[in-house]
């Protein structure tokens, strides 16, 4: 008997430390220590986030061509270049776009980035452009946070930063940096936790990937939107 509880025990514990670390490797995806030690732009935003994630992989393209493709990211425009079957089984709705738009090369502070058809979820599925410096960053934040940043307040619900940073004339480094809420309440950090974040990798891994492929491989000739 005491031989089954220690070994239960010895397995529990084993079970927990390989998910914390599975944790850490998924928080810090491809990211090097030196990206890890660094301030990043956006951060500023949420100075008091409680979790936060710093992701990365090197794009054998130019800058412009990796920001091209991302600048076209949301429901409405290109979605979001991941699993979009998995998407819309949460009715996003989401497209999947696998060419530059001329009509979607342009965002500016302000503009709302639908994660979901405005007709779901009650029209909340968005955020908001909070920060944008052309072919160099994307910052995201919720609609309630857009109104802190406005009156000079930080977010309470964390960003979503995309940052490029060139290589040389033909490599491009992509950072995507998330930033959870500031002061989450126990079961809010359980689902971030448990939920959230295990999703959120799982959805963001792809989408980088997938970037990473139509910026190295994919026909960069763009083409004219077809209404």
């Amino acid at each position: 008997m005491w031989t089954s509880l220690v070994l239960s025990a010895f397995l529990g514990a084993a079970a927990m430390v390989a998910m914390w670390e599975a944790r850490r490797w998924a928080l810090v995806w491809g990211a090097t220590p030196v990206e890890l030690r660094r301030a990043w732009p956006g951060d500023e935003l949420s100075p008091r986030a409680v979790e936060i994630s710093t992701r990365a992989l090197t794009i054998s393209a130019p800058l412009d061509a990796v920001w091209s493709w991302l600048i076209q990211i949301g429901q409405d425009r290109a979605g979001f270049y991941s699993y979009t079957w998995l998407e819309n089984l949460f009715r996003c709705a989401m497209p999947r776009v696998d060419r530059i738009v001329p009509e979607w090369q342009e965002r500016t502070v302000g503009d709302t980035v639908w994660l979901a058809r405005r007709d779901r979820y009650h029209g909340e599925a968005r955020q908001k452009v909070v920060q944008i410096v052309r072919r160099h960053l994307l910052t995201l934040a919720s609609p309630s946070d857009w109104g802190r940043i406005l009156r000079r307040q930080t977010s309470q619900s964390g960003t979503w930063a995309f940052i490029l940073v060139p290589i040389d004339a033909n490599t491009t480094r992509l950072i995507v940096r998330s930033r959870g809420p500031e002061a989450p309440t126990f079961f809010g950090r359980f689902f971030w936790v448990a939920v959230f974040e295990p999703a959120h990798f799982i959805m963001e891994r792809k989408m980088m990937l997938h970037l990473k492929s139509l910026a190295e491989h994919t026909d960069r000739a763009v083409v004219p939107l077809v209404s």
